[in-house]
């Protein structure tokens, strides 16, 4: 029997990237996925792919959230497992940061979370239990400069994950995060050229050094996230909650 064999699962931010791997993985193991993206047709296309269901939802705005959730349980009678993956990076020397940048990481990368959180809870108390796989980030787990903003939200979510855990626990509702390390998307594209604005490097310099870096070797792939959590998400984590676990090749030590 596949892990996910008759579960739901709603993932955030899951139209990309390794968003999409989660999708393709829970799939893979016999999950109905609906994937929530604020993206709607990149959404519809991973859906279409893997048989799931696309949803268009902006983390930053409850209603969008409850419309989202709620089309997901009336499309599959309920949400076994949320997986919220939505997140964005920015960066800027302390003198740089703007309140709008402020409040835009945070509103996603840490609102998305919880309120995301609270659309799913009571559909999952009614069912009798569930598992919630947030995401964190080796940055939350350590500072690193000019990246206070971003560093701090996903130190952030592994608070949220502990406390929601316990709150949770019995309503055997598992929660538990993902703290990855350097993985190798179109996102880190996008980092890497802040990282060239700011620390006066070449393109490409900064995501070569980090993947050099890495004691295994190589930046991560989003598969290599993606497996982790189908594991968090099945029974076989059934004894674990309130924990981050770090998938980063071994690059932070816990």
């Amino acid at each position: 029997m596949k892990r996910l064999e008759g579960k739901t699962a709603l993932v955030t931010g899951g139209a990309r990237g390794i968003g999409r791997a989660i999708c393709e993985a829970f799939a893979r193991e016999g999950a109905r996925v609906a994937v929530a993206d604020r993206l709607a047709a990149d959404a519809a296309e991973t859906a279409a792919a893997i048989g799931g269901m696309g949803v268009t939802m902006d983390v930053t705005d409850l209603a969008s959230i409850a419309e989202g959730v709620r089309a997901v349980e009336q499309a599959f009678g309920g949400i076994d497992i949320l997986v919220n993956n939505a997140g964005i990076f920015n960066m800027a020397p302390i003198e740089e940061i703007t309140v709008e940048d402020y409040r835009r990481q945070y509103d996603v990368n840490v609102g998305g979370t919880i309120f995301a959180c609270q659309a799913v809870v009571p559909g999952m108390k009614k069912r009798g239990g569930g598992a919630i796989i947030n995401f964190s980030s080796q940055a939350g787990r350590r500072g690193e400069p000019n990246i206070v903003v971003y560093c701090s939200t996903k130190a952030a979510v592994i608070s949220i994950t502990q406390s929601l855990a316990l709150e949770l626990a019995g309503d055997n509702i598992r929660v538990n995060a993902i703290a990855p390390g350097v993985v190798d998307t179109p996102m880190w594209d996008a980092v890497d050229a802040l990282f060239a604005k700011y620390e006066n490097r070449a393109k490409g310099e900064k995501k070569r050094l980090v993947g050099e870096a890495v004691p295994l070797g190589h930046m991560g792939s989003p598969e290599e996230i993606a497996d982790p959590c189908v594991f968090l998400a099945s029974d076989d984590a059934r004894y674990i909650t309130a924990q981050t676990l770090n998938v980063d090749g071994g690059n932070w030590m816990s």
